[in-house]
């Protein structure tokens, strides 16, 4: 296993190898001397194509986060909300996958979203402090689109005349197409600095 800097100070990627044979498969999970954090506990998720998990960030007793993917692949976005670092209210993002057998250690202070991109991902994160469910703050990525998409509608109705029913219908098409087909896109668009001026 290999650990990998970045621009982000105490952010790192490893780069792990995974041994295929006829039984399946086998792959170092991480390492406490490359690490150097004590993990406590882990979690399991599962997400199908499309499904945005986030934004999530723990105000009390705030976690580090070591993510890795068992199963699929993800787009991992972490967004540096540390007023002290050079690096604050910029983002960095990821791919993860089975196949490339990358994890990234994401540490105190970052507010973290993934987005699931094959048909199954399994992932699994491991994090140095337990859950505190009173203080945790950020919004869903899919919530923001879909509140966006509802203002949207409503601004529209109103300028659209009752003898033009088509015009609205295709408008709100549009959009929808958008929301559908860039998801991806509007992931990364909506972790931009501007959204946390």
């Amino acid at each position: 296993m290999k650990k990998i800097k970045t621009k982000f100070k105490d952010l790192y990627v490893f780069q792990g190898k995974t041994y295929y044979d006829n039984r399946g498969f086998l792959r170092e999970g991480f390492r406490t001397k490359l690490l150097k954090q004590k993990l406590i506990f882990a979690i399991f998720s599962k997400s199908k194509k499309n499904v945005l998990r986030g934004l999530h960030l723990q105000t009390i007793k705030p976690q580090a986060k070591f993510m890795s993917v068992l199963k699929g692949k993800i787009l991992d976005v972490a967004v540096d909300l540390r007023k002290s670092s050079k690096t604050y209210k910029k983002h960095f993002k990821i791919i993860l996958s089975q196949k490339n057998s990358k994890s990234i250690y994401i540490p105190p202070g970052f507010i973290h979203g993934f987005l699931g991109l094959e048909e199954e991902n399994i992932v699994v994160y491991s994090c140095t402090n337990y859950r505190n469910k009173n203080s945790e703050i950020g919004d869903c990525i899919q919530d923001i689109i879909k509140k966006t998409y509802s203002i949207y509608r409503k601004m529209v109705s109103l300028h659209v005349s009752l003898h033009e029913p088509n015009l609205l219908k295709m408008e709100l098409q549009t959009l929808l197409s958008f929301y559908e087909t860039k998801k991806q896109n509007a992931l990364v668009l909506l972790f931009r600095p501007v959204l946390f001026e």
